[in-house]
């Protein structure tokens, strides 16, 4: 829909929706038994971190700040796709949208911090034991995870204020939520000063947050090599829940990026939604399940609470 440059812009399209008849009711249910489940399984989470007193160190208060991120993330996703999935007109509000824009993009970038801070903690506790506590300080752990939270929401309040200016020849985003890509694919004028603020943003969330990982797990492996099977049987289980959620992570924000700055008209649009929606969905149901189900501390205490409750 092409706008004059002198029109108000109240409300954007989302055009990915597909018509699937009565079958979008069936599908408004899976989805919302999906986000209850992530709800559900994040919440429960946070609260058994939060009232035991043996899960108050750094390990675990970063996997409370990681799960607390997941809620927020999914809590900007799920309510308003589930209302355009029963809705036969797909527009939301510009504020509404700009808002998702924020929410979203300071999900994705608090995920990487997080999960480079955990990378950082668990390379502490592996090759420096006997400093870890020196090390990893009240202090240091309240201002890494300050770090994780108020940097991605400063870049991103800056990143929206900035499109939220641009004058749009168009109102259409292609896809099933709001994305500041095509939104400034759609402005009338240059962009080029937001795609570049936009890359300094893809390299502080994205690629640093990376290469804290990379090192981290360079000198964790030369640990290991070099040390007992008892050091390589820790690295084991302390980092293979984190490299797991690490790589389903990249994997869906993989799919995203290609979305966004390729041609994907190709893929049925079932499928590219599907893979749009990835990072969003997959990840918040991912990440407490598998913490929960491969560190002993949390499934022990998870055990006796539902034990205690019956």
């Amino acid at each position: 829909m092409l706008l004059p440059l002198n029109s108000t812009l109240s409300y954007f399209t989302l055009s990915a929706y597909i018509d699937v008849g009565r079958l979008r009711y069936l599908f408004f249910l899976i989805v919302l038994c999906l986000y209850l489940c992530i709800v559900g399984a994040n919440s429960l989470l946070v609260y058994v971190i939060s009232v035991n007193r043996s899960l108050h160190e750094p390990m675990y208060i970063f996997l409370c700040s990681l799960f607390l991120n997941e809620l927020c993330g999914s809590s900007a996703l799920f309510p308003l796709l589930l209302i355009q999935m029963i809705s036969d007109v797909h527009q939301v509000a510009v504020p509404l949208c700009f808002l998702q824009i924020f929410c979203l993009y300071s999900y994705g970038g608090t995920e990487f911090l997080i999960l480079a801070v955990m990378s950082y903690d668990r390379y502490l506790a592996i090759c420096c034991p006997l400093e870890y506590q020196a090390r990893m300080t009240p202090n240091r752990i309240s201002f890494l995870v300050a770090l994780t939270w108020v940097c991605p929401w400063v870049l991103c309040v800056v990143m929206t204020c900035l499109s939220a200016t641009l004058h749009l020849c168009d109102n259409v985003i292609r896809k099933v939520y709001c994305d500041n890509h095509s939104i400034t694919k759609s402005a009338c004028f240059d962009t080029s000063h937001i795609n570049a603020y936009g890359i300094f943003i893809t390299a502080f969330s994205v690629f640093l947050p990376l290469a804290v990982i990379f090192y981290s797990y360079v000198l964790i492996l030369k640990v290991c090599f070099s040390g007992s099977a008892q050091t390589r049987q820790k690295a084991v289980s302390t980092c293979s829940p984190h490299l797991a959620s690490l790589l389903n992570f990249s994997f869906g924000g993989f799919f995203e990026i290609l979305q966004s700055r390729f041609d994907m008209s190709g893929l049925p649009n079932m499928l590219r939604i599907i893979l749009s929606l990835y990072w969003l969905m997959c990840q918040p149901l991912f990440t407490p399940l598998l913490y929960g189900l491969n560190m002993s501390k949390i499934r022990i205490i998870c055990k006796s609470l539902f034990l205690n409750n019956v």
